[in-house]
């Protein structure tokens, strides 16, 4: 009995050997087919094409007024709520200004007593100045009269500027806006105590006009190189998801912000809003164009990308089934190794001159893959700019294999993001 198991033991694994023999060889032989048959083809057209870059920012109204007070005290009444339109110098709130009041009226009444002790020190300096003309007093004392005289005056006006001060401050407890624009925040009650001791404190946000506002965003260092004044860029918000958005760059700020080693600068673009249907805060997701092209000579972003799988995959491969499959799947003219920059090594083919990306694409000729480098302008991560190469409008080349979906992912250093 040991013996009959042991021999159908080693019969199972040899047929099951040749079952995983026979299936590796008839899959080899199954993707021996016709390039035709195998490769997915996409010719090359010529178009339009327009590259962008991308970032978050926040709407802001252009000018945002932060009113305030100068003075201490609490709020005794409001008058004006969030989003009201308010008019310039019109009246926001009071403060209780019961102390300011009080305090006003003793500048007054000590402005009152200086001015009747001037009106003493000049009665004595004009008496001392008649009798020093008649002798009867000394020098001295003519000059002791003028000396009084001289510091009445400048009580006088130590208390006049104390009363305007006070007359000041009590007219600062009638909180008033500074612009027209619209009431975007409120930030005390009725009743509540703000002190300005050391900072003026913030009582209302106006935005003078909320038919021009801005986005403030925040752009990566190496997109912000190719951001200039003026260029069109568009975005949406959240609140309307299907309707896009015009703007303009107005500003590129040269302060850079440092979160976590990434440095971003402040694009400002200028938003029109004549509906108001954009509200301050919201988050706006902004592209702008910064190349754009016609007439160009587009390559789908797949052909960029593909690869032989004899490049692709079968180096990462082992073992000697596994090479067995790859010796019957390689047809022959493939496996041809890439030099450096995209271009073919060993293929003959002269590099490109000119500026931009170096890439290449794979076209089939006489029933063969061959390599085509090419010299690559800009992109906007489905299609790219050829700006030299052998291929022209018209010209088929390989994005991928039959039946195997193509990566979304972009490569060869498509660094832009989608438009």
């Amino acid at each position: 009995m040991k013996k009959i198991s042991r021999k159908s033991l080693w019969l199972t694994v040899v047929v099951l050997g040749l079952c995983a023999l026979v299936f590796f060889v008839w899959r080899g032989q199954g993707d021996a087919r016709s390039p035709e048959a195998r490769y997915q083809f996409t010719a090359i057209t010529e178009g339009s094409l327009r590259q962008g870059v991308s970032a978050n920012g926040t709407l802001n109204p252009v000018t945002l007024v932060n009113v305030g007070t100068q003075v201490s005290g609490s709020v005794k009444t409001l008058y004006a709520d969030f989003n009201d339109k308010v008019e310039k110098d019109q009246i926001l709130a009071e403060l209780d200004d019961a102390m300011l009041s009080a305090q006003a009226r003793q500048s007054e009444a000590n402005l009152i007593s200086a001015r009747a002790s001037l009106d003493l020190a000049r009665a004595n300096e004009d008496r001392m100045r008649t009798l020093f003309g008649q002798n009867y007093v000394s020098k001295q004392e003519m000059d002791q009269s003028v000396q009084v005289l001289k510091s009445a005056e400048a009580q006088v006006r130590q208390a006049t500027a104390q009363f305007d001060k006070d007359k000041a401050n009590l007219g600062f407890a009638v909180i008033r806006s500074p612009v027209s624009g619209v009431v975007v925040d409120r930030q005390v009650d009725v009743g509540q105590t703000v002190a300005a001791s050391f900072q003026t404190p913030t009582l209302f946000k106006i935005a003078q006009d909320l038919s021009k506002m801005q986005i403030d965003s925040a752009f990566a260092e190496a997109d912000v190189g190719s951001i200039k004044v003026g260029q069109s860029a568009r975005f949406t918000v959240d609140a309307f998801p299907n309707r896009s958005f015009a703007g303009r760059v107005r500003q590129v700020r040269l302060n850079p912000t440092t979160t976590s080693n990434v440095v971003t600068y402040n694009v400002v673009v200028a938003v029109d809003n004549p509906d108001q249907i954009l509200l301050p805060g919201m988050t706006a997701y902004v592209n702008i164009v910064v190349a754009e092209r016609q007439k160009a000579l587009l390559i789908p972003n797949a052909a960029l990308r593909f690869k032989p799988p004899a490049e692709a995959g079968e180096k990462q491969q082992g073992g000697f089934l596994t090479s067995l499959q790859a010796g019957l799947r390689r047809p022959p003219g493939m496996g041809v190794p890439r030099g450096r920059s995209g271009a073919a090594g060993g293929s003959g083919a002269k590099p490109q001159e000119g500026e931009g990306m170096k890439g290449q694409a794979y076209v089939l000729r006489d029933g063969q893959l061959a390599p085509v480098p090419l010299v690559l302008g800009i992109t906007d991560n489905r299609f790219t700019e050829i700006v030299g190469g052998a291929l022209k409008a018209g010209d088929r080349v390989i994005t991928g294999e039959a039946g195997v979906a193509a990566s979304s992912s972009s490569g060869g250093g498509m660094r832009f993001r989608p438009f």
